[in-house]
This record gives structure tokens, sequence and C-alpha cells, in this order.
């Protein structure tokens, strides 16, 4: 026991000997808390996971991206699609994970409160203004150059917050998830937003159209009638867009003729329901050319 004892100091301290060179010559490996294992970050809230990109913050903070979750989802699980992470990441972004809740009876695992005619389990948006608050604290995230994008379920809480709150990022990209039936009354938004939806042609889980659930129960929305309530509260003078691009691997369509500072735009994808390939790099050109004095 005394020899096992012995040998597991000599172990010990050889390892944080390592540690320490390694940090004097500036390539200790980042270890950040709340990543995909261990414990989460955590507010009054609810709970949230991040990834950090390397090396130090930029003057103002890093721009950050807040992503939630689709239904049944993780925020460990958001940091696990490596295509998407990885893209933000090399751009100098934090990704910041928050965790949805598990409404009593549910199978479909975490969700989000936006549906309007069901029970609220928690304040998404007081919720997302806890993480920011720690994050900035904890990450030295920039509040002005937020993106909150999420898939799905996800997706239809971004919709909800940019309408509830435009102020709460500086500027929004859902992916497959939108407003539900009722649709928000039009001039029912709080103010003019800047929004890129990503939706699938061939989504079948979210149509384009949305579809009923549960019989009846509940209703998807429709995007485009979606886009109509944006248009009003965003100010725009015509119902058609007034661009276009189909080059690449999303067709888009946007808006400008709008109130200065707001930008609405859709991009289509010819996949299903999924954040499609290509998705990271077309949010981050997006919020370059729309977020004023973004360095992208």
């Amino acid at each position: 026991c005394a020899g096992s004892r012995s040998m597991f100091l000599r172990h010990a301290f050889a390892a944080v000997s390592l540690a320490l060179a390694l940090a004097g010559a500036g390539r200790a490996p980042a270890q950040p808390a709340c990543g995909i294992e261990g414990p989460a970050c955590t507010v009054p809230l609810g709970t949230y996971r991040v990834a950090l990109p390397g090396g130090a913050a930029p003057p103002g903070g890093f721009p950050a991206l807040v992503f939630f979750h689709g239904a049944g989802g993780t925020g460990a699980g958001t940091l696990r699609n490596g295509a998407m992470v990885s893209e933000f990441l090399a751009r100098g972004w934090v990704v910041i994970a928050p965790d949805g809740l598990v409404r009593p009876g549910s199978n479909f695992g975490p969700g989000w409160s936006f549906h309007p005619s069901r029970p609220r389990q928690r304040d998404e948006a007081a919720f997302t203004r806890e993480i920011l608050a720690d994050a900035a604290r904890r990450f030295d995230i920039d509040r002005s150059r937020v993106l909150l994008s999420g898939f799905s379920v996800g997706g239809s809480l971004v919709w909800y917050l940019a309408c509830a709150d435009p102020g709460l990022a500086a500027a929004y990209a859902p992916v497959a998830g939108a407003f539900w039936r009722p649709h928000p009354e039009m001039g029912a938004c709080a103010g003019p937003v800047r929004l890129l939806h990503t939706h699938g042609w061939r989504d079948e889980t979210v149509p384009l159209e949305g579809r009923p659930l549960r019989g009846g129960a509940i209703l998807q929305g429709d995007v485009f009638h979606g886009l109509e309530i944006l248009r009003d509260a965003n100010g725009c003078t015509g119902l058609r867009a007034d661009a276009y691009d189909t080059e690449g691997p999303f067709w888009r369509r946007w808006w400008t003729r709008c109130t200065p500072g707001s930008a609405l735009q859709l991009a289509l994808h010819t996949g299903g329901h999924s954040v499609p390939p290509g998705w990271a790099a077309l949010a981050l050109d997006w919020f370059a050319e729309v977020v004023p004095g973004d360095p992208e």
C-alpha cells in the first residue's frame, strides 16, 4: 500500500508539473466550464452549455450564438453538431446551448414554452436574458453581437422572441420552425427585427405551410404568413421580395424597402427537416451584412 501511495503521488506531481509547464509555455489546453461533459452552467431559470473559440476575446468581447435545440434535445446535443459549431468557433464566436424543460406528461423530452395556447412552464425571454448576463460575466461575450437561433421548436421559440422582444439580440436566425396557429395578429410584434429564416423545401415534419398535430389539437403555422407579419413589423412597403439569389445551396429572397436597420430574408434548401450543410456560414455571412459594426 505504501508503494502504491508513493507511486500515485509521483504520478500526480508529474501531471501537475506538466500542466504548469504547458501553461507557462502558453500551450495548456482550454477546459472551459459548462462544456459537453460535466456540470452545466446554472442560472435561476435553468441550465446551458457553452463552447469557446481559441484565443483571447477581442475588444468588446466575443460575438455569441445562442442556439435552442429541437424537441427532445439538449444543450450538450447541440454542441455535438460539429459541422455547425466548428464554423462558429473558427470565426471567433462563442456557442451557447440552452437546455429546455420537460413538460409534465410529455413523451417528447425537453422543449420550450412558446405556444400561445399552452400553459407556460418558463419565461423563455427571461431565461435567455439570464443566460446572456451570466455568459457575459463568465466568458466575455459582447451583448451587442448576439445571434439567437434554434432548430424546429427551438426555431419557433426564436420567432416568438424576435416578435415580442426584438432588442433581446442583434439578430435572429431560426431554422425549420416558425409561428404556430393562431398566428400573432398584425401589429402584435414589438418592433422591427433582423431575421433570417431557413427552411427545407421537402420538410414534412414542419412543412412550410404547417400541419395539424394531435388530431388537430395544435396547429403549426404558415411560414409565409409569418413573413407577412414580420414585413408589417419591419414597415416593409411591398408584398413581394425585392432581391433574390439562387446561387449555391440556398435559394434566398429578401425585402429591402423596410425600416432602416431591419432585415428580413428567407433561405430555402432542397432537403427536409434539418440544419442543412452550409447553414452556419450562411448565417455568419448574413449577420456580418446586417449588423452594423460587425467585424466579419
